[in-house]
């Protein structure tokens, strides 16, 4: 009820301020434009930030203080602590970064948001912006409208930065307007009360405009014009810090646990870090004083004075929650922890009925096109796992059984499940549709945005992800056969079909190995001697056929069975085979000239 109320009502004041005021609508307006100027600059940066992005984000992974400096020069740099939390955040449901590392981030980015206070303190109250906006504007747009990457991107950066310049100079040209017909400070407050109420506004208008940098350039605004009091206008300036984790806990909605828990890791550090800055707020402002001192800033310059008091407690916080660091990763591994029963890699003991999703995929790594290759070979590895169980089911085995074994044939003519309770085709709509639908989906969202190379290498996991597809489909048609004729009394029908389950068995361990060893001057050569032995077998299994119809041991109603399931067996190996090929090979230069045009991945049907 509250979440239906909350916009009519904003939209209500909004209304109401507009008509009462002229000089609101220049203030508001000059937030709209800076809000807009923040899109276009965060479009911008992600043009050239994509690869260099994640190239040092993996070199931030083994090392605290590599975390930390991180998250403070990348959020210095694309004025976003938001967007580097959410980032952080999908990086780390994509399993690309440990959960360490990304509370270093996390740690670094409240620290590198203050970057843009510095900047505004400096110089956005002191130079006309506006000046500068005009032509940065013409110049960007201009920009923006030639086909060429990145002097595109050069020209949104351009537009974002004449925007962002924009809407400073209107905000403070309102707030100097308002000192004719308002004076804001009689509605200061003293005193801790005041603390917290400012606190309270700061966070509400963070979250409302989902920026911080909009909530301190109004507050600087106001504070140079004389419009709020040194104390409060701090407040606002922690309660912005706690304001700020809203895009954060919105980014870890759709994401995985690991997610959730850097959201959660993210609104404890600026909690924390607020509830230490209003418990020590006159200590605080008297550490202020004497850096201001020291460094020749006046008595009177209060917008300095917020810069260094707004880096200030977000050192602290730093500083008094790094020794906890390990401690706190410990308990943010407790929570979202999934209680239902996990799937067993005895598909026979599963009695879940839910269907299984992607788990690597997020929305927001589409924007960034090597994180999001990584995130879908990540899921494409998830869908062969699930393969391998599913098939393992199909010819009476099962996955953990098949890696625990060294003698498949043992393995093959000794273990038996006693009882099926699903059908293949009940497993494959709860273990493989969804997922391979998700990939499916995220592909396409992707596909339009990836150079060439790039965009070869995901068409060939589309088409290892149709191939695992496909093998299941063929186990499928053999699976009631499968289950009828290994328990036969004919001991030749039942030796011809164990000779099957052993052939896809083979298979799936070979493809196992591979994966594990990736030794990629060998998988050619395996995979293709495996191919080479899989027709021989399919000869002789022809040729055994046909003595056994001439001696009568076999009936030819079930030999033409045997024939048909012989031919999904090979179709299944070839498919498990191509499938595993490209997974293991698919980013060496032999794909770089991968033919999107020969075959299109279907949907799961």
């Amino acid at each position: 009820m509250l979440g239906r109320l909350f916009l009519p009502s904003i939209i209500v004041m909004l209304i109401y301020g507009f008509w009462v005021s002229p000089e609101f609508r220049v203030i508001a307006a000059g937030v709209a434009i800076f809000l807009f100027g923040m899109v276009y600059l965060e479009q911008g940066f992600k043009v050239y930030t994509g690869g260099l992005l994640e190239a040092l984000l993996k070199k931030t992974t083994d090392k605290v203080w590599k975390s930390l400096s991180f998250g403070v020069i990348s959020t210095a740099f694309l004025q976003s602590s938001s967007l580097v939390s959410v980032i952080v955040i999908s990086f780390l449901s994509a399993g690309l970064i440990g959960l360490t590392a990304g509370v270093g981030i996390i740690f670094g980015a409240n620290l590198g948001s203050t970057a843009g206070a510095w900047l505004v303190a400096v110089f956005g109250l002191k130079v006309k912006l506006s000046a500068y906006a005009m032509p940065l504007l013409v110049i960007g747009l201009i920009f923006k409208s030639n086909r060429h990457k990145n002097i595109n991107g050069l020209g949104y950066i351009l537009l974002g930065i004449g925007f962002l310049f924009l809407g400073i100079h209107y905000m403070k040209v309102g707030f100097d307007a308002f000192k004719s017909s308002i004076d804001l400070v009689e509605f200061a407050m003293q005193g801790f009360l005041g603390v917290l109420v400012y606190t309270g506004v700061g966070m509400l208008a963070t979250i409302i405009m989902q920026s911080t940098n909009a909530t301190m350039v109004l507050t600087f605004s106001a504070l140079a014009a004389g419009q709020l009091s040194y104390e409060n206008a701090l407040a606002l300036a922690i309660g912005s810090n706690i304001g700020t984790t809203i895009t954060a806990i919105l980014g870890a909605i759709s994401a995985n646990a690991e997610g959730k828990r850097l959201a959660v890791a993210h609104l404890t550090f600026n909690i924390i870090t607020a509830i230490i800055a209003i418990a020590a707020l006159k200590p605080l402002m008297g550490a202020v004083d004497y850096l201001a001192s020291a460094y020749g800033i006046a008595a009177d310059n209060y917008t300095l004075k917020l810069a260094i008091f707004h880096s200030l407690f977000n050192i602290i916080g730093i500083l008094t929650l790094l020794p906890f660091l390990n401690k706190m990763v410990h308990w943010l591994q407790t929570l979202f922890i999934d209680n239902s029963p996990q799937v067993p890699l005895n598909l026979a003991e599963d009695e879940s009925l839910n269907v299984e999703r992607a788990i690597y995929l997020n929305p927001v790594t589409l924007s960034y096109p090597d994180t999001a290759l990584r995130a879908i070979t990540k899921e494409c590895g998830h869908l062969y796992r699930n393969t391998l169980e599913l098939i393992c089911y199909g010819i009476y085995l099962s996955g953990e059984k098949l890696r625990e074994s060294d003698n498949l044939d043992e393995l093959v003519q000794s273990w038996r499940r006693e009882e099926q309770p699903w059908t293949i085709k009940e497993l494959y709509i709860r273990h493989i549709k969804g997922i391979y639908a998700d990939i499916i989906q995220y592909s396409g969202a992707l596909e339009g945005q990836l150079p060439k190379q790039q965009a070869q290498e995901l068409f060939a996991l589309k088409v290892a992800c149709r191939d695992f597809v496909q093998a299941i489909k063929h186990v499928k048609h053999i699976y009631k056969n499968m289950g009828k004729y290994t328990n036969s009394e004919n001991e030749q029908i039942r030796e011809q079909y164990n000779q099957l389950r052993l052939c896809l068995a083979s298979v799936l361990k070979l493809v196992d190995i591979l994966g594990v060893r990736r030794n990629y001057s060998h998988i050619r050569e395996h995979t293709d001697q495996l191919k080479k032995e899989l027709r021989e077998r399919d000869e002789h299994t022809n040729q055994t056929l046909n003595e056994l119809i001439r001696s009568g041991q076999v009936d030819p109603f079930v030999a033409s069975s045997l024939l048909n399931d012989s031919a999904h067996v090979h179709d299944a190996c070839t498919s498990l085979i191509d499938g595993a090929v490209i997974m293991l090979t698919r980013d060496r230069e032999e794909y770089q000239e991968f033919d999107m045009s020969s075959e299109q991945p279907k949907t799961a049907a």
